[in-house]
């Protein structure tokens, strides 16, 4: 039954919430103080009015928006939605709040100095000293920062408005890709899930938001040139995307979608198995080579740039998980958070993506992939439920590892934004649906004080 689904997303979540209060209370979980979550309980009212005026205004709007807005206007619309959402849910407790606290990476930019490659050399060596999610990421995130600040948008500020910028740039980025695989008629149906999922609660103001907008636009450039040579594509689907540049164009994009790509295991660690998303795209288009080769080219640059500089990748493993070992993050329970982290991932998504997601799964394991774009039945589900999952299968991966054990709400956004695009498959306009999408965003900041 079509409600099925719906009853284990919501079982998941009170089963994970009600386990870790018991285990809260029994001294088992010292971390969390509102397990699974990293947060604590609260209650706000008053503050949330503006935006859940404003969500069902866009529980109105957005599915006439999505349909007959051309579709370059679109992205733009999907992009400063998504974005608009994220600054309205997180209003109540400051936008930059979350960048400014002493473990952020703001706070290890006094270290860097004057001499950011030296800094970068040394920064194995020293890393044990930085604050805590400095030396629990690879150096590129504080890079990032420090060039920022060279360039005189110094402060929480403008950190706040390239994380919100970047991240909300999501919705648009997976549109793009969801428009290669599984058409365009199915990428507008997808926008207004992409820009009222309760992951908008991360996107302001987690420095993971960020991560989510460069990884998503790194698969949807590989999805563009893919397209653009894939050998497989029908007719119908070259027209949608529009294939008429040159090779070199073509090239190019495959070129920047491989840099962005390898970037992502110096921006966090966690993004390695996000290479699924890529694979999956190149497995549904089966580019030529000229993309292939391009692609893999990208890939190598910046892995290839840092160990000049000085950065060993693998050290940088070594030294995080060290500083893990002795961090209180060490002692939340494996057996617990291997659920809880899952519970997690079933707020991100939110009931709307939740009660597709089981038949998209099952039209993905029978996908024949000569079916045109869109196939028969489900417009596009059984695409669909290849992003979604390869998404699962790098969230599954982490939580299987437990290197990310707790506070999966801001490392899960990259995997979780895919999976939302699954909410996809539900008939236009589908307002019941983004109405529980709204207001499942709405109840977690209301009852729930993040950090992040």
């Amino acid at each position: 039954m079509a409600w099925l689904p719906l009853v284990g997303w919501a079982a998941l979540i009170v089963v994970a919430f009600g386990a870790g209060a018991v285990l809260r209370r029994a001294g088992a979980l010292p971390v969390d103080a509102f397990p699974p979550l990293h947060a604590q309980a609260r209650l706000l009212l008053g503050p949330l009015l503006p935006a859940a005026a404003v969500g069902l205004v866009a529980v109105t709007v957005l599915p006439v928006t999505a349909r007959w807005l051309p579709w370059r206007p679109l992205l733009v619309f999907a992009w400063l939605g998504s974005a608009g959402w994220a600054v309205l849910l997180q209003l109540p407790d400051g936008l930059a709040r979350p960048l400014t606290t002493p473990t952020e990476y703001l706070a290890g930019l006094p270290a860097m100095g004057d001499d950011p490659l030296g800094w970068l050399r040394g920064f194995t060596k020293e890393m044990q000293a930085y604050p805590t999610h400095v030396k629990g990421h690879p150096p590129l995130p504080m890079l990032v920062l420090w060039t920022m600040q060279w360039m005189g948008l110094a402060g929480a500020g403008w950190a706040a408005a390239l994380v919100i910028a970047v991240g909300g740039s999501e919705a648009a980025a997976i549109a793009v890709t969801v428009r290669v695989i599984a058409g365009e008629d199915v990428a507008r149906r997808a926008v207004p899930f992409l820009v009222l999922s309760p992951i908008a609660l991360w996107i302001a103001t987690s420095m993971d938001a960020f991560f989510l907008g460069v990884a998503a636009w790194a698969v949807a450039l590989v999805a563009v040139a893919a397209a653009e040579s894939g050998s497989s594509l029908s007719s119908t689907l070259e027209r949608d995307v529009g294939t008429e540049s040159s090779a070199l164009g073509m090239a190019a994009r495959a070129f920047a979608g491989g840099l962005l790509l390898g970037s992502l295991p110096y921006l966090s660690y966690g993004l390695l198995p996000i290479f699924a998303l890529p694979l999956a795209v190149l497995i549904l288009t089966r580019p030529g080579w000229p993309v292939l080769i391009a692609l893999a080219a990208g890939c190598l640059v910046v892995p290839i740039v840092f160990t000049i500089a000085g950065f060993y990748w693998w050290d940088g493993v070594v030294g995080t998980h060290a500083a893990w070992l002795i961090s209180l993050g060490s002692r939340r329970p494996y057996s617990y958070f291997l659920v809880g982290d899952l519970a997690v991932l079933a707020l991100l998504i939110g009931p709307a993506a939740a009660m597709p997601l089981p038949a998209a799964l099952r039209r993905a394991a029978g996908l024949v992939f000569t079916t045109p774009p869109g196939g028969q039945g489900h417009p596009g589900s059984g695409r669909l439920g290849w992003l979604a999952a390869a998404a699962l299968a790098g969230v599954l991966a982490l939580d299987l590892s437990g290197v990310t054990r707790g506070e999966v709400e801001r490392i899960w956004i990259p995997y979780a934004a895919w999976v939302v695009a699954v909410a996809a498959v539900h008939r236009p306009p589908a307002r019941t649906m983004l109405l529980a999408q709204a207001v499942t965003g709405l109840v977690i900041e209301a009852v729930v004080r993040s950090p992040w």
